[in-house]
């Protein structure tokens, strides 16, 4: 739709008086940030003057006690108040070069004026006229604006539906206070401003999409009823992107009971982490915590083993365990892979997730192992003694809490070592050993027993008694602080005992259907437990176990969980995460056609992971329009995926891909080489090449280096790096 001279001066006017307001209200922020920060300055320099601190009596104290509280009251007032200024004075920063996006002009049913809705990242009420001037994109009315045309509309408020009509729907692109473009359209987002966003070249960091939110992407975000939202969904068809401004309208809408810190994001890898973060910041809101699931785990299990990264499971599983790259293949070497297939597969189940728990139900009554209790190669408690003492509880008690009972048990049997132990030849040589401060911390103790008198070390039996149980103190410390972490419970002779052929238990009714290769699977599972390895596949369970065993460390604070790339998660890592977080609501973020860890998918099909929290509380939303990549590589690429018809291209133009084949390695790579050449001659400055597996991208590099650093008819040669699976190729400043 066409726009009159008379309405293009008329926005263009508005934006002028809207950003000088908002100049206006920077001013008197910054004045006010700066008069705070004085102020808690000043009163940080100064507490203690304005305390009045005097114990002789019980009314003084509770009077200092009292001041000392008003003084640190006031200093907390002033410092949330500099706190929300500064915020909202980044907010008016970010909205003074770009006010708003969108318009809609709506009159509700009932009334006869319209009023004109004007859309921004956040809210800006001119306090003179009483009246926004910008809406909040997350208000409840802005949904208008994703969701609908102009005609017969309707919106939700916590106060009920509110219907009318929308009689205008007006899109801005603002840059440095200036309107740079702007049109009216009849659908939910233009074409033309997807196109400019699209097009932009990109670069180390996700930006916000907030003004060209599709009506699909804008039920995932605002949807706050599902337990587990699923957003199954095309490659580069905005799920991450939506997912982020979900995190934004959640905290926004729930701002009264939902912080950032309740919040976390699994990410597929720690550069994302860096490429998402300032998302939120964008929109006004802290980032909330993110982390990866590989790091999660080399938190729980690093100290224990060497932890195998999902990266290293996938390079052995594509390879075929080296097999495809130069390895001469035997029948042994087939059955090994083919083994390891198999573990992976069962171990990531829910079947396996089952076993564990019917193990632990069975440890309840017999085959729980534990590690001798040991002191300067003395045995203090034997592991039989542990098991005897174990199993002496009443076995209706959990066993977590029995685990509890046996700590407190064993620090008691501990003191009661120490009494006779004190008497050993070896504590007297320590005693010669201490130094000077530590017979004055002896000394000092002694004191305190004797109530604060004078005391002197005139009796040598006492002043042994009393040094020897310092020595012996230092000595047994870490003694006690392994039995206070639990450490006396054998977890990996536990885990162990599932694949041992002859364990201490009966596992007959835990495994009836084994997988194949069982055999080989319990052989491989033991030695890498010997040698404190831990294959990806292994980390997850035996976590759970030592968690059922020992008591989940649960997060009750963490609110709401998104995982991104959910379909390379096992079913098995997700319950896991739904046990972690309790309380909280999830968002899985993933596509099947994606999944480079098929060996081990929850999202092989949606019913696993649907499966977590019940059909009545789960939704799932599926996205088929790819932005990304161009109608022509979305055309080629859903030929190759399964369902890839359903994938909708947007309306990009661009070259066809090409698929060249080769007769060996060294034709690729020469070919590769001069196509690298080409681009960069054509003015492209970053290049990637993109290998199936690190190993291909390791000899790719290694034969394409001499070649790119050879004089290409250019001043300049290409500096070629390899990262992981692909090679990037940038040409030097």
């Amino acid at each position: 739709m066409s726009l009159t001279d008379q309405a293009r001066a008329a926005e263009k006017q508005r934006v002028q008086e809207v950003t000088e307001k908002i100049a206006v209200k920077i001013t008197e922020l910054e004045e006010q940030v700066g008069l705070v920060q004085s102020d808690v300055v000043e009163i940080r320099k100064h507490y203690w003057d304005e305390v009045t601190m005097d114990m002789s009596t019980a009314e003084d104290a509770v009077e200092s006690i009292a001041s000392m509280r008003q003084q640190s009251e006031v200093l907390s007032e002033r410092e949330r108040t500099h706190r929300q200024a500064s915020k909202t004075l980044g907010k008016l920063r970010r909205l003074v070069q770009s006010p708003y996006f969108g318009r809609i002009d709506f009159i509700e049913r009932g009334e006869r004026e319209e009023e004109a809705v004007y859309l921004g990242i956040a809210s800006f009420l001119d306090e003179e006229a009483g009246q926004y001037l910008i809406y909040d994109w997350r208000a409840p009315i802005s949904s208008l604006y994703y969701d609908f045309a102009p005609g017969e509309v309707a919106f939700a408020t916590p106060n009920g539906t509110v219907e009318g009509q929308m009689v205008l729907k007006r899109q801005f692109v603002i840059r440095d206070r200036h309107i740079h473009l702007m049109f009216d359209t009849g659908v939910t987002i233009g074409d033309e401003l997807l196109k400019q966003v699209l097009s932009r070249s990109s670069d180390a960091q996700m930006k916000t999409i907030v003004a060209t939110i599709q009506k699909e992407q804008n039920r995932i975000i605002r949807n706050d009823s599902a337990q587990m939202l699923i957003v199954q969904g095309a490659a580069g068809s905005g799920k991450t992107s939506a997912a982020l401004q979900r995190v934004a309208y959640l905290l926004y809408k729930h701002r009264d009971k939902l912080s950032s810190d309740q919040m976390v994001l699994f990410s597929p890898n720690p550069l994302f982490n860096h490429y998402v973060s300032t998302v939120l910041p964008e929109l006004g809101e802290e980032n909330m915590q993110q982390t990866t699931y590989q790091a999660y785990l080399e938190h729980r299990l690093g100290e224990m083993f060497e932890v195998e990264d999902s990266f290293t499971q996938l390079e052995y599983v594509l390879t075929r365990g080296g097999l495809d790259h130069g390895s001469e293949q035997t029948p042994v070497m087939e059955e090994t892979y083919e083994a390891r297939l198999s573990g992976i597969y069962y171990k990531s189940s829910t079947a396996f997730l089952a076993i564990i728990e019917a193990y632990k139900k069975q440890l309840e009554q017999m085959g729980m192992l534990f590690n001798p209790i040991k002191f300067r190669d003395k045995e203090v408690l034997s592991a039989a003694r542990l098991v005897e003492r174990f199993y002496s509880y009443d076995s209706a008690i959990r066993l977590p809490n029995r685990l509890e009972l046996m700590k407190e048990w064993l620090l008691e049997q501990l003191e009661l070592f120490a009494e006779v132990e004190i008497e050993e030849a070896w504590v007297d040589e320590e005693i010669e050993l201490l130094s000077s401060d530590e017979y004055h911390r002896a000394y000092i103790r002694l004191r305190k027993m004797e109530g604060g008198r004078d005391s002197s070390f005139d009796d040598y039996d006492q002043e042994r008694h009393l040094l020897a149980r310092t020595v012996l103190k230092e000595h047994l410390k870490p003694v006690r602080s392994a039995v206070k972490q639990l450490k006396f419970v054998d977890m990996i002779g536990l885990y162990g005992q599932l694949f041992r052929e002859r364990a201490a238990t009966d596992k007959r009714e835990l495994i009836a259907e084994k997988p194949r290769y069982w055999s080989e699977i319990c052989g491989r599972t033991l030695e890498e437990l010997a040698q404190a390895r831990l294959p990806y596949e292994d980390a997850t369970p035996f976590l759970y176990l030592m968690e059922a065993v020992c008591g989940f460390q649960t997060n009750s604070a963490v609110r709401h969980v998104i995982i991104d790339e959910a379909q390379d998660y096992s079913p098995f890592q997700l319950a896991y995460l739904k046990r972690l977080f309790p309380h909280c609501r999830m968002t899985a973020l993933g596509d099947l056609s994606q999944a480079i860890y098929s060996h081990a998918s929850a999202y092989s099909e949606i019913d696993p992971i649907a499966a977590l929290y019940g059909p009545e509380q789960t939704e799932v939303i599926r996205l088929f329009r790819s932005y990304r990549s161009t109608r022509e590589i979305v055309e080629f690429t859903r030929g190759i995926v399964p369902d890839g018809d359903a994938i909708e291209p947007f309306t990009r133009a661009g070259g066809k891909p090409r698929v060249i084949q080769t007769s060996d390695r060294g034709s690729l790579h020469s070919l590769l080489a001069a196509e690298v050449a080409r681009l960069l001659d054509e003015g492209y400055a970053s290049i990637a090449i993109i290998t199936k597996t690190a190993s291909e991208a390791e000899l790719a590099h290694q034969a394409l280096t001499p070649l790119l650093q050879a004089p290409l008819g250019r001043a300049r040669h290409p500096f070629v790096s390899g990262e992981g699976g692909r090679i990037r190729c940038r040409t030097p400043l």
